[in-house]
């Protein structure tokens, strides 16, 4: 019998992990000012989930880096310029990593043994309620936009705020209809359960939710509900499964969702994004999460297959983007363990090479003809 680890390790050799979703920019836009001299992903980054050296190990053919801007943000649509600039400085900087826009670019760069770099727009609030902004931003290489971040939006209810549109209003249905057309992917994380059944009910091409996981395992509102997992089914998109213990354990939920609540208290005291999370870092050392494993993640991975179908589920990490990750996921490294955790379950190989990044990839390729 072929040991699992060794079988791990011959899969990854072929770049098979695409992750919908990492937050290196912010983290560098935070922690060094977006000064990638200071902080230099191309190398061993201490204090980071990610650099391409560990991206190298971990199998990454390809990922989408998140071009985030929080909510509270002045100008949102520039600040997120400024992180897709971030975005292409990293990439032309980094000789192992290839700027990337189509399914068919992910394809070449794996083929040479670097890894494809993609951009998602992580809240609709960068595009300041204008479809002009939103083309822009597909123009500059953004690949998909995430509907909302945490806060209800003027045309969109957010997963973690008092919805007031029940879903999408009509210029949100706008939205996502231009996104169809101009081939930029539709991401339902962090938006409502209704927002999630809005957008699949008007969009015409297949959606992501770029980095949620199961409720029914976790019951935290940032997850999807099976009854939503059936309709990214039918609507032949894909789940990529977050690796925040909050999204993956249910004690967790309960107990993120207090901090939570602190963190937009600081926000509107503090006004800094490094005082927030020095904070949080401070109360999560002294009130830990409960310990998440790989095989917890599995769970999330097993769970949303059994429902919607092994070809509708992925892998959307959230490093770098948030306070905590699960023993024997502590950086873009350690992708492998998951694929040892489903070959343990007795999973073939070709349905994990679909978790690992070939359903993703269906997804991209069927929004890139705009």
């Amino acid at each position: 019998m072929t040991d699992p680890v060794q079988q791990a390790q011959q899969i990854h050799a072929s770049l098979p992990v695409i992750d919908g979703h990492n937050d290196l920019p912010w983290a560098l836009r935070v922690r060094a000012g977006s000064d990638i001299d200071k902080a230099d992903p191309c190398v061993a980054l201490d204090g980071y989930h990610t650099d391409v050296p560990r991206l190298a190990k971990g199998g990454v053919g390809a990922l989408f880096w998140s071009v985030f801007v929080p909510a509270w943000d002045p100008t949102p649509f520039l600040t997120t310029i400024e992180q897709v600039d971030l975005v292409h400085r990293v990439t032309d900087r980094c000789d192992r990593l290839a700027s990337a826009d189509s399914a068919t670019d992910v394809g070449t760069a794996r083929s040479r043994g670097l890894t494809a770099s993609l951009m998602g727009a992580e809240g609709g609030h960068s595009i300041e309620n204008s479809l002009p902004a939103l083309r822009t931003l597909r123009r500059l290489g953004v690949r998909y936009m995430t509907l909302t971040h945490a806060d209800t939006l003027d045309w969109a209810d957010s997963a973690t705020d008092e919805p007031r549109h029940g879903g999408l209003t009509a210029f949100g249905e706008d939205v996502v209809r231009e996104m169809n057309r101009i081939g930029m992917i539709i991401d339902i994380s962090h938006v409502s359960a209704d927002t999630m059944r809005h957008a699949l009910a008007v969009t015409d091409r297949p959606l992501l939710a770029s980095h949620s996981s199961a409720f029914s395992i976790a019951p935290h509102p940032r997850n999807v509900p099976d009854d939503v997992l059936e309709l990214v089914r039918d609507n032949d998109g894909v789940v990529m499964v977050n690796f925040y213990p909050p999204f993956v354990d249910k004690a967790a939920a309960e107990q993120s969702l207090g901090r939570f609540a602190v963190a937009r208290e600081l926000m509107a005291t503090l006004g800094d994004d490094r005082a927030v999370e020095a904070e949080l870092e401070r109360m999560l050392e002294a009130d830990p999460y409960p310990d998440v494993t790989v095989s917890d993640v599995v769970d999330h991975i097993e769970h949303i297959a059994g429902i919607a179908g092994v070809g509708h589920v992925g892998i959307g990490s959230d490093y770098d983007g948030v306070d905590a990750m699960p023993l024997g996921l502590e950086d873009v490294s350690t992708y492998p363990a998951i694929t040892v955790e489903l070959l343990t379950r007795g999973w073939p190989e070709p349905d994990i090479r679909a978790v690992l990044g070939e359903n993703a990839l269906r997804v991209l390729a069927a929004n890139d003809a705009g």
